[in-house]
C-alpha cells in the first residue's frame, strides 16, 4: 500500500457511517478500525512528537513551528511512516478526511484569533519607513521565486505554470509575523529599536501576504475563465466591505449592550464564534479559502473586552492542540525521498542563499535611505527571512489546487524549515546589542548624593503590588533638589502565545484598548503610575514591560538597570499575605527570579514583602503618616537599609526609628570576628567593615540628635532570642521595617534564627519578619547592597556616604518646614488605581 497522503494513489476508500466509536476491546473490535479512537491516537502521537522536538530544540532558540513540522516529518513517510505496517495502522488513507478536517478547523479559528489580535490602526499609522522596508524586502525574493520556478518545472500540461511561479514567489517573499515576534522575544531583541522596527515591518509584510494569497487563490482555480477569476476577486471585495460596514457596527452594538465591567454572556460569545464559521463558509463558496473569511472576520471585531474574553476561551485549546495538528499534517504530506537527484538539491542550495541575499539587499537599500545603521539593516533583512504559518498555508493551498506537486511541496517545506532554522543562530552571532556600559559608581542608595536625582527600577508582578510600591515611592520623598526617576517594569511570563507577543507592540505603538488579560493588567499598572506622577511633584515615571521566561527574566531586569543607571531595583517578594494573615506563594517561579536578580544585579536590590503600606491607621496631618523602623546590625546591607531609611526620614510625614543592635561586652572579639560576617576572610576586612559601620553610625547620630523626626535606640543583646524579643516589642507601632539581607553573614546576635529559615534569600532578620509566625501588619523591605568589583575582580566595600555633611542634611530638614510643596497625602496608593 502506498504511503499516506500520496496524491498518486488511486485507491477507492469506502466509509461506513456507523464506524465512529468502538464497542470495546472485549467485543473483539479493533479500535484503529473506528474513526474517533484512531483520531485520538493520531492527535496524541502528533502532540507527543511536537513536544519532543520542542524540548530538543529549546537550547537552540528555535521557533516552535520548526518542532511542529518536524513532528509531522517524524511520523510521516520520511521517517517512521516508511514502514507500511505503521502507516496503514496509524495513518491509513481512510483517516485523511477526519484528520485534515480537524486540522483545518483549528487553522480557521487560529486565523480568526490572529485577525482579532491584530490592531488595524498600527497598519494605518505605519510610516513611510516601515512600509518601504516591508515592500522592498519582498520584491527581490519574489523575483527569485518566480525566475527559479522554471528550474524545477515538471512540464505538466495540466499545471498552471503562471500560478506555480506565483505561489513560489509568495512563499519566498513573505515573513511570518507570529514566529518572528516569538524569536525576537527569546533573543531579547523585542524591546530594542531594531526589534520594534522588525515587528512593525513584519506586520505590514503579513498583510501584503494575505492580499497576495487571496489573489493567487482567485487566479488559480482550475477550469475557470478569466471572467470567473474576476468575479472571485470582486465578490471577495464585497465580502470585506460587508464585514467592515455591517458586521463591525453590529458587533459594536452587541458590546454596548453589555455594561462596563460585566462579563459577556455565553449567548454573545456563541454568536461571535458562529460568525467565524459563517465567514469561513462564505469565502470558501466565493472561491477563496475559508481561512481568509475567518481572518477578515477577526479583523473587524473591535479590540477590547469582547476580544479579550474570546482569546481567553479559545487560544490555549486552538494554539496548543489543534494548530500543531495542521503543521503535523503538512509534515505528513512531506516525503523527503521524493527530493532526489542533483537538480532538486541544487535548487534548494541555490534558492536559500539567493532569497536571503534578496531580502538583505532590499531591506538594507531602503534602510540606508532612512539613515539606519548598516549592521541593523543587515540584521533586519535576516530577520525578515523568518518563515512559518503563512508559508505553510500557501503551500497547502497550492497543493490542494494541484498547482504544486508532492515533490515541489516537499522541497518548499524543507526550504522553509532550513531558512527559519538558520535565522536565529546567524542573528545571535552577528548582532549583540547588549554592550557593557561605562562603569559608574553610584549604584547604591548609600552612594547617591542628596542633591542629585535618585534613579530607581521598580518591578511589578501584578496590579496588587501597585498600592504599596506607590506609597513607598512617595515616602522616599522626591524633592526639587533630589527628584526621583522611577522606571516601572511590568514582568510578564513569555508563554509563546501570539497574543503575548502583541502586548509590547500594542502598548508601545497603538495605546488602544487591552487585547487580553495580560495587557489589561499592564494598562492598569501604567495608568496607576501615571496618575501618581501627575499628583506628586518631582517624580518622573517610565513605564515598561518585560516579556520573558521566568528562567531568564532577571537578565532583562539587569540589562535595563544598567542601561538606566539606577541605584536600586525594588522587586516584590514571591509571597503575599492572605486574609487570614498567612504568607502564601503567589507564584513559586517568582522566587527564582528574585534569587537570580540578587546574584546578578548591577546595583542594589530591595525585596519588598508587601503587607500594605496605605497608612489608613494614621492621621493625614502634621503627624506621621508612616512609622518606619530600620534594624541595624552592621555590614554593607545594613548600611544600605539605613541610607534608604535616612532618605525617607526627610519626608515631613515619616517618622524614622533606628534600632542599633550592639553585642554585650562578654561577646569576645574573636567570636565577633568568626561569626559576624562570613564575607570577611581576614581580620583586616572585618576591621574595615567595623570602621565603616562606626563612621556611618557616628554621622547618623549627629543628625538624629538635631532632628525630632528621627529616633535612635541602642539595643544591647547577647543572642538571637533577645534580638527577637526586642523586635517583637515594637512591631505593632510600625508600617514598614527596613533591614539588611546580611549577604549570608552569621552573627552571634542572630544565632539560631536561620535553623528554621524558610526564605534564606531574605537573610536571618528578613526571613523572621516575613514569616507567618511573626504577627505583624508591617511591610518589610530587605536591602542588598551592590558592592562592586575592584581592578583585580575582588569585591570592594562601598566607602562613600550619601550626605556631604551632616550640617547640610540638617539645614535641608529645617528648610522643608517652610516649603510649600504640592503633594498628596500618604497612603493614597489605592486612589491611583
Amino acid at each position: 500500500m502506498a504511503p499516506p497522503f500520496n496524491m498518486s494513489d488511486r485507491s477507492i476508500i469506502c466509509y461506513t457511517p456507523t464506524m465512529t466509536t468502538t464497542n470495546g476491546l472485549w467485543q473483539g473490535d479493533n479500535p484503529l478500525d473506528y474513526s474517533l479512537p484512531l483520531f485520538i491516537l493520531q492527535l496524541t502521537l502528533v502532540v507527543s512528537a511536537t513536544r519532543f522536538f520542542v524540548f530538543i530544540l529549546k537550547p537552540f532558540h528555535q521557533p516552535r513551528v520548526i518542532s511542529e513540522i518536524m513532528g509531522g516529518l517524524l511520523l510521516g513517510p520520511s521517517v517512521v511512516g516508511r514502514s507500511e505496517k505503521f502507516a496503514n495502522s496509524v495513518f491509513p488513507l481512510k483517516s485523511v478526511m477526519v484528520m485534515e478536517t480537524m486540522a483545518n478547523i483549528g487553522l480557521i479559528y487560529f486565523l480568526f484569533l490572529i485577525g482579532l489580535e491584530m490592531d488595524i490602526s498600527i497598519i494605518k499609522r505605519a510610516g513611510k519607513r516601515t512600509a518601504s522596508i516591508a515592500v522592498a524586502g519582498m520584491v527581490l525574493p519574489f523575483l527569485v521565486g518566480v525566475y527559479s520556478s522554471s528550474f524545477l518545472d515538471e512540464k505538466d500540461e495540466n499545471m498552471n505554470h503562471g500560478s506555480y511561479a506565483l505561489y513560489l514567489g509568495i512563499v519566498l517573499s513573505v515573513t511570518a509575523f507570529p514566529v518572528l515576534a516569538r524569536m525576537l522575544a527569546e533573543l531579547k531583541l523585542i524591546n530594542t529599536d531594531l526589534g520594534k522596527l522588525a515587528v512593525s515591518t513584519s506586520l505590514v509584510n503579513d498583510v501584503c501576504a494575505w492580499m497576495l494569497m487571496a489573489l493567487a487563490i482567485a487566479l488559480t482555480q482550475q477550469n475557470t475563465s478569466t471572467w470567473a477569476s474576476l468575479w472571485v476577486v470582486l465578490s471577495n471585495i464585497v465580502f470585506v466591505l460587508f464585514c467592515f460596514l455591517v458586521v463591525r457596527p453590529a458587533v459594536n452594538w452587541l458590546i454596548k449592550r453589555t455594561p462596563e465591567g460585566k462579563h459577556f454572556s455565553d449567548f454573545q460569545i456563541c454568536v461571535v464564534l458562529l460568525g467565524v464559521m459563517i465567514s469561513a463558509f462564505v469565502t470558501d463558496v466565493l472561491g477563496t479559502h475559508s481561512i481568509f473569511g475567518a481572518f477578515v472576520y477577526g479583523l473587524v471585531i473591535p479590540t477590547g473586552p469582547l476580544g479579550a474574553a474570546i482569546i481567553e476561551k479559545l487560544e490555549d485549546f486552538v494554539s496548543g492542540l489543534l494548530l500543531p495538528l495542521f503543521y503535523a499534517t503538512s509534515g505528513l504530506k512531506t516525503d523527503i525521498s521524493l527530493i532526489s537527484g542533483a537538480r532538486a538539491w541544487t535548487f534548494i542550495l541555490m534558492v536559500i542563499p539567493l532569497t536571503f541575499i534578496g531580502k538583505i539587499v532590499g531591506t538594507l537599500g531602503i534602510s540606508l535611505l532612512f539613515q539606519i545603521p548598516n549592521r541593523d539593516g543587515v540584521v533586519l533583512g535576516l530577520l525578515m527571512n523568518t518563515k512559518g504559518l503563512i508559508e505553510i498555508i500557501v503551500l497547502n493551498v497550492g497543493r490542494e489546487q494541484k498547482v504544486l506537486s508532492d515533490k515541489i511541496f516537499s522541497i518548499m517545506v524543507i526550504i522553509t524549515l532550513i531558512m527559519t532554522a538558520i535565522v536565529s543562530p546567524i542573528v545571535t552571532l552577528i548582532y549583540k546589542p547588549r554592550k557593557r556600559l561605562i562603569p559608574y559608581k553610584k549604584r547604591t542608595v548609600q552612594n547617591s548624593r542628596l542633591d542629585a536625582e535618585l534613579r530607581m527600577l521598580v518591578c511589578i508582578h501584578a496590579p496588587k503590588n501597585v498600592p504599596t510600591i506607590v506609597n513607598l515611592l512617595e515616602a522616599t520623598y522626591p524633592h526639587k533638589r533630589s527628584p526621583i526617576c522611577a522606571c516601572v517594569l511590568h514582568l510578564v511570563e513569555l508563554t509563546g502565545r501570539a497574543s503575548a507577543m502583541l502586548v509590547v507592540h500594542a502598548n508601545r505603538e497603538s495605546g488602544g484598548p487591552a487585547l487580553n488579560k495580560t495587557q489589561a493588567q499592564t494598562d492598569h499598572i501604567i495608568t496607576a503610575f501615571q496618575n501618581f506622577e501627575e499628583h506628586v511633584g518631582h517624580v518622573s515615571v517610565q513605564p515598561l514591560t518585560a516579556i520573558s521566561p521566568y528562567s531568564t527574566m532577571h537578565e532583562d531586569i539587569c540589562s535595563l538597570a544598567e542601561e538606566k543607571r539606577v541605584s536600586i531595583v525594588i522587586i516584590p517578594f514571591h509571597k503575599q499575605q492572605a486574609v487570614d494573615g498567612e504568607m502564601k506563594d503567589t507564584n513559586p517561579a517568582l522566587r527564582m527570579v528574585n534569587h537570580n536578580l540578587l546574584q546578578n544585579s548591577p546595583c542594589s536590590v530591595g525585596i519588598l514583602v508587601d503587607r500594605g503600606l496605605n497608612g489608613s491607621n494614621r492621621l493625614i496631618s502634621s503627624q506621621a503618616s508612616h512609622q518606619v523602623t530600620v534594624l541595624y546590625f552592621g555590614g554593607p546591607d545594613d548600611r544600605e537599609a539605613l541610607a534608604y531609611g535616612w532618605r525617607m526620614s526627610r519626608h515631613p510625614r515619616v517618622r524614622l526609628t533606628v534600632m542599633h543592635f550592639i553585642p554585650r561586652v562578654d561577646l569576645t572579639e574573636t567570636q565577633a570576628t568568626d561569626k559576624f560576617d562570613i564575607r570577611a576572610n581576614s581580620i583586616n576586612n572585618y576591621m574595615a567593615e567595623s570602621k565603616l559601620d562606626d563612621e556611618y553610625m557616628k554621622e547618623f547620630k549627629m543628625v538624629a540628635a538635631k532632628d525630632c523626626s528621627v529616633v535612635y535606640i541602642d539595643k544591647v543583646v547577647s543572642n538571637g532570642e533577645e534580638t527577637v524579643s526586642a523586635i517583637r516589642s515594637m512591631n505593632n507601632a510600625n508600617d514598614l521595617f527596613i533591614v539588611g539581607r546580611g549577604q549570608g553573614a552569621a552573627s552571634p546576635l542572630t544565632e539560631g534564627l536561620t535553623d528554621w529559615s524558610e526564605c534564606p534569600e531574605l537573610g536571618a532578620i528578613g526571613d523572621l519578619l516575613a514569616s507567618s509566625d511573626f504577627e505583624t501588619t508591617a511591610s518589610v523591605l530587605v536591602m542588598h547592597q551592590y558592592v562592586g568589583q575592584g581592578p583585580d575582580g575582588e569585591e570592594v566595600f562601598a566607602c562613600e556616604r550619601p550626605w556631604q555633611t551632616s550640617e547640610m542634611y540638617v539645614n535641608m530638614k529645617q528648610q522643608q518646614q517652610h516649603m510649600q510643596r504640592y503633594t498628596v497625602p500618604m497612603g493614597m496608593g489605592n486612589s491611583f488605581l
